[in-house]
């Protein structure tokens, strides 16, 4: 008889907690600035003791490490991008339309959520050497997220021969970048939406041959 492990209620609530602790930090963070912010500020907005907060986050760099972590991935799941369902099945659409579609829906989900962030990150840096420091060197993980995606696209039917996977990376990096998303949506004034749009029709034509008209009988 197997028998059924009650659930951990501890840990449940420690969850809740961080989820908590972050959220509010994220909302003053974006408010206010990385520097202005203070942990009792956070705390206070949380709803917890800052004690708390010492005590989960050990101290600021490492909660705000945190708020981007979990503004990229969208929760406190421990799984990186290419691990994530929806960019397996992006990956393993049949078509380069197919795959364009989810993988611009994905990108456009994770920058909705990160790209508000990417000043508060350089302005954060600014103010606390130590922040680059806690991301390790190495390739950009943006990048190789796009290089895996333009790997797997290159090898289907309709992509465009004449399109190498270092070509195709670098159209995904590129279109699909915070710094171009901002400019789009929040210096122009687009919605996501058309930008959603316009990224995926730009890279449909970047990187899928043209379609051929159906000549077959009675069209």
């Amino acid at each position: 008889m197997d028998i059924v492990k009650p659930p951990d209620k501890r840990a449940e609530r420690s969850r809740r907690t961080r989820e908590k602790i972050t959220k509010a930090a994220r909302e003053l963070f974006v408010a206010r600035g990385y520097g202005a912010t203070s942990l009792q500020e956070v705390a206070d907005r949380a709803g917890v003791a800052v004690q708390t907060v010492y005590f989960v986050f050990g101290n600021k760099r490492t909660l705000f490490k945190d708020v981007v972590d979990t503004s990229i991935t969208g929760d406190a799941e421990p799984v990186a991008t290419m691990d994530r369902e929806w960019f397996g099945a992006a990956c393993a659409a049949p078509t380069v339309a197919e795959q364009l579609r989810a993988h611009v829906h994905g990108t456009r989900e994770i920058l909705g959520r990160v790209a508000p962030l990417m000043p508060l990150i350089a302005n954060a840096a600014a103010t606390d050497p130590q922040i680059a420091a806690q991301w390790p060197d190495g390739p950009d993980p943006r990048y190789t997220v796009h290089r895996t995606a333009a790997q797997a696209l290159v090898g289907k039917p309709d992509a465009r021969p004449d399109v190498s996977v270092a070509m195709a990376a670098d159209l995904l990096f590129g279109l699909l970048s915070p710094q171009l998303y901002l400019l789009f949506v929040q210096d122009r004034g687009w919605s996501p939406d058309r930008w959603e749009e316009w990224a995926y029709a730009t890279l449909t034509a970047q990187l899928r041959t043209a379609p051929t008209a159906d000549t077959s009988p009675g069209q």
